[in-house]
């Protein structure tokens, strides 16, 4: 069977255990699904994950409360990274077909004076911080300073990121996104950095600064056709919600969809389900990644899975006979574990129709582009990808 729409929901950093290479990355022990459900100690309630088949992936290894069920709704599986980081970009672009294979500029403790200075030159601005630290910690600590100085905040982690972070009552949002296009277009060639990342706030002191859903990623432009290029090529529609269009730059997504957080972009997908379309609809929820795995909240990011799954139930409610839904995540980042970064860990695969009587192992998967091998195989493309579609094995158990 073919599916007329395919909906691919990546948890923006929901992994499911260490990944086989996690030693390389000292990542060792990192696993965001175990460490979260292990504090709610059975607590956390997610129904309609759990019955699709969440806990199935981890049968050898339970996780606290989400438990195998005899009869998962959906083929489940977990899917292995071989990009060369564990950035956002790096997981999309693999799950779309092109797997970053060369390491991306890494500036771990801060970025070169030369870099910093054409910031300042182009910006007319002073360059405050300029080493890693969290989001949040850092517009606590150099806010008011960036108040009353009218400087710029930038910042890193251990991905190939440079953030600056701006308060929207000295550096408009249009200033702020020019500043980091002009940065974006000097660190494609001699940086090589993967993001610059606009991260705007607000607030009168370090009592009620708070970032915005303004953020904006100026992504580096995929070298190469990726699957969204080619289901464009061939016809299909290309739908992005979220941060996607921010991660692909734009590229091979005809329709871009902003959201403010993940409940508004499940809201996005349930919208565009209610449509009539041919192709692929793509959404990243990034607040997992963002407000609770960097902080390592291992309460905030129970609750944001549980408010998740009730979205979800919402969805499945809007999928037709031939949908395909795509669950999966990019990374993880655990909030049980040392450090504010991501975290290389398998991820978490799922894949359901209403059409399905029931869903069975897919396995690991040796690549995040099974994923997107699949897609083209489903739209009868041809597969310009280095990974393998498991298609058939959906196809297969419903035939019989």
């Amino acid at each position: 069977m073919r599916f007329k729409r395919v909906f691919t929901l990546v948890l923006d950093s929901v992994g499911i255990g260490a990944a086989k290479d996690a030693a390389k990355f000292d990542d060792e022990g990192s696993d965001t699904l175990g460490h979260i459900t292990s504090y709610w100690n059975s607590e956390l309630k997610l129904p309609n994950l759990t019955a699709l088949g969440l806990g199935n992936i981890r049968a050898d290894s339970p996780l606290t409360g989400v438990l195998p069920v005899e009869a998962p709704l959906a083929y489940y599986g977990k899917m292995q990274e071989i990009s060369a980081g564990k950035d956002s970009m790096d997981g999309h672009w693999e799950m779309m077909g092109l797997p970053v294979t060369e390491p991306l500029g890494f500036f771990p403790n801060g970025f070169p004076e030369p870099l910093i200075k054409a910031i300042e030159e182009f910006s007319g601005r002073k360059v405050i911080v300029n080493r890693p630290i969290s989001g949040t910690e850092v517009i606590a600590k150099y806010g008011e300073e960036q108040l009353e100085t009218g400087a710029l905040i930038v910042y890193t982690s251990g991905d190939s990121v440079l953030q600056i972070a701006a308060n929207t009552a000295i550096i408009s949002l249009d200033e702020l996104y020019r500043i980091c296009k002009y940065v974006r277009e000097i660190t494609i060639d001699e940086y090589h950095i993967g993001r610059i990342i606009a991260r705007p706030y607000v607030g009168k002191d370090k009592s009620e600064f708070k970032r915005t859903s303004d953020r904006h990623d100026f992504t580096l432009v995929p070298p190469k056709d990726t699957v969204l290029d080619m289901l464009g090529q061939a016809g299909f529609e290309v739908i992005g919600v979220g941060k996607t269009n921010d991660i692909f730059s734009g590229k091979g997504i005809a329709t871009r969809i902003h959201t403010e957080s993940n409940d508004d972009g499940m809201t996005k997908t349930v919208e565009v389900a209610q449509t009539d379309f041919t192709g692929l609809c793509f959404t990243n929820l990034v607040d997992f990644d963002a407000m609770y795995g960097h902080r390592r909240d291992l309460e905030g990011y129970g609750k944001a899975l549980a408010a998740f799954d009730e979205r979800l139930g919402e969805l499945l409610q809007n999928l037709q006979v031939n949908d395909l839904l795509l669950i999966t995540a990019d990374h993880g980042n655990d909030p049980g574990f040392k450090g504010t970064d991501h975290t290389r860990e398998y991820v978490p695969l799922l894949a359901y129709s209403p059409s399905f009587s029931k869903g069975s192992s897919l396995g690991i998967r040796e690549t995040y582009a099974d994923l997107g091998a699949t897609i083209l195989d489903n739209f009868e493309l041809p597969n310009k990808t280095d990974g393998k579609s498991f298609l058939t094995d959906l196809r297969r158990d419903q035939d019989e």
